[in-house]
């Protein structure tokens, strides 16, 4: 990395919906890095609740407080070389388990055979999200009483949006 050149790491995911998890993940990083790139992955195998733009318009309501957060999406790419396109040096990724632990250690051994340039970061939320992800969150909507629960996981204009659609 030259001298002033800003610092800019990626956070990817497919943030459907985004959680305080993420949240959290992203006031993190964005405080580390001079740029950080919030990149949601579109995965042809996998069927999302919202669409992109959603995801897009609930990201920028969450970060816009955040002025070196900007939220752009990749598809058909690995991670690693989408940051290297966007000269991002820095993947930030967040661990909750054991079980994300053994997976992420793999996949930044992969990144960094595929650019060694690049380093992954690893995050770990504080145990009272540690267990929030967007699967949870949305197999809570819908029984008596899933508002207020869901509204523990999720930042105000998440929840105003699954709030607005049931």
């Amino acid at each position: 990395m030259l001298p002033n050149t800003p610092r800019r790491a990626v956070y990817a995911g497919s943030f459907d919906p985004p959680t305080l998890g993420h949240l959290w993940m992203i006031r993190q990083a964005q405080s580390m890095f001079d740029e950080l790139i919030v990149a949601i992955g579109i995965n042809p195998d996998k069927r999302s609740t919202y669409t992109v733009a959603e995801r897009q318009d609930m990201l920028c309501a969450i970060t816009d407080n955040f002025p070196n957060v900007k939220i752009e999406v990749f598809e058909n790419r690995f991670l690693v070389h989408y940051a290297r396109e966007v000269d991002a040096g820095f993947i930030v990724r967040g661990i909750r388990s054991a079980a994300d632990y053994e997976y992420e250690r793999s996949m930044r051994h992969i990144n960094s055979d595929l650019a060694p340039e690049i380093s992954t970061v690893f995050l770990m939320p504080p145990r009272e999200i540690a267990e929030v992800s967007s699967t949870m969150v949305k197999g809570l909507v819908g029984p008596e009483g899933w508002m207020e629960t869901i509204r523990r996981y999720v930042p105000q204009a998440v929840y105003e949006k699954i709030f607005a659609e049931h």
